[in-house]
Protein backbone atom coordinates (compact mmCIF):
# COMPACT_ATOMS: atom_id res chain seq x y z
CA UNK A 1 0.00 0.00 0.00
CA UNK A 2 1.22 3.29 -0.78
CA UNK A 3 1.44 6.07 1.54
CA UNK A 4 1.77 9.67 0.94
CA UNK A 5 3.71 12.42 2.47
CA UNK A 6 2.53 15.24 3.93
CA UNK A 7 3.66 18.37 2.64
CA UNK A 8 3.16 21.64 4.58
CA UNK A 9 0.93 23.37 1.57
CA UNK A 10 -1.47 20.61 1.82
CA UNK A 11 -1.77 20.06 5.79
CA UNK A 12 -2.27 23.82 5.57
CA UNK A 13 -4.22 25.26 2.33
CA UNK A 14 -5.37 28.02 3.89
CA UNK A 15 -1.79 29.27 4.56
CA UNK A 16 -0.37 28.16 0.96
CA UNK A 17 0.67 31.55 -0.24
CA UNK A 18 1.84 32.31 3.32
CA UNK A 19 4.00 29.51 3.11
CA UNK A 20 5.73 30.56 -0.03
CA UNK A 21 6.54 34.19 1.38
CA UNK A 22 7.91 33.24 4.28
CA UNK A 23 10.14 30.47 2.93
CA UNK A 24 11.58 33.69 0.78
CA UNK A 25 11.30 36.34 3.67
CA UNK A 26 12.34 34.40 6.57
CA UNK A 27 15.22 32.20 7.34
CA UNK A 28 13.99 30.87 10.43
CA UNK A 29 10.91 29.40 8.28
CA UNK A 30 12.82 28.02 5.56
CA UNK A 31 15.12 26.69 7.65
CA UNK A 32 12.54 24.71 9.55
CA UNK A 33 10.55 24.28 6.64
CA UNK A 34 13.28 22.44 4.87
CA UNK A 35 13.97 19.99 8.15
CA UNK A 36 10.02 19.16 7.96
CA UNK A 37 10.18 18.58 4.50
CA UNK A 38 13.45 15.83 5.16
CA UNK A 39 11.49 14.44 8.07
CA UNK A 40 8.35 13.71 6.16
CA UNK A 41 10.30 12.93 2.88
CA UNK A 42 12.30 9.98 5.06
CA UNK A 43 9.38 9.00 6.77
CA UNK A 44 7.40 8.38 3.41
CA UNK A 45 9.94 6.28 2.15
CA UNK A 46 10.72 4.45 5.01
CA UNK A 47 6.78 3.77 5.18
CA UNK A 48 6.85 2.69 1.19
CA UNK A 49 9.41 0.25 2.12
CA UNK A 50 12.00 2.38 -0.27
CA UNK A 51 14.33 2.45 2.75
CA UNK A 52 14.63 0.84 6.03
CA UNK A 53 14.46 2.25 9.36
CA UNK A 54 13.94 0.42 12.73
CA UNK A 55 10.74 1.19 14.32
CA UNK A 56 12.29 3.95 17.07
CA UNK A 57 14.08 5.51 14.16
CA UNK A 58 10.73 6.09 12.47
CA UNK A 59 8.93 6.86 15.51
CA UNK A 60 11.32 9.48 16.64
CA UNK A 61 11.25 10.69 12.70
CA UNK A 62 7.44 11.24 13.40
CA UNK A 63 7.78 13.08 16.28
CA UNK A 64 10.03 15.32 14.79
CA UNK A 65 7.86 16.04 12.38
CA UNK A 66 4.81 17.03 14.20
CA UNK A 67 7.22 18.89 16.26
CA UNK A 68 8.37 21.07 13.52
CA UNK A 69 4.73 21.05 12.40
CA UNK A 70 3.54 22.70 15.59
CA UNK A 71 6.33 25.23 15.55
CA UNK A 72 5.99 26.01 11.97
CA UNK A 73 1.76 26.54 12.32
CA UNK A 74 2.40 28.60 15.16
CA UNK A 75 4.93 31.18 13.07
CA UNK A 76 2.43 31.16 10.07
CA UNK A 77 -0.51 31.74 12.71
CA UNK A 78 1.52 34.58 14.38
CA UNK A 79 2.60 36.33 10.72
CA UNK A 80 -1.44 36.05 9.50
CA UNK A 81 -2.27 37.94 12.60
CA UNK A 82 0.63 41.04 12.21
Amino acid sequence: MQVDHHPLALEFPEFKDKIHALKLQDAHFAKLFGEYDEADKAINRAENGVEHLADTALENLKKLRINLKDQLFQLLQNTAQA
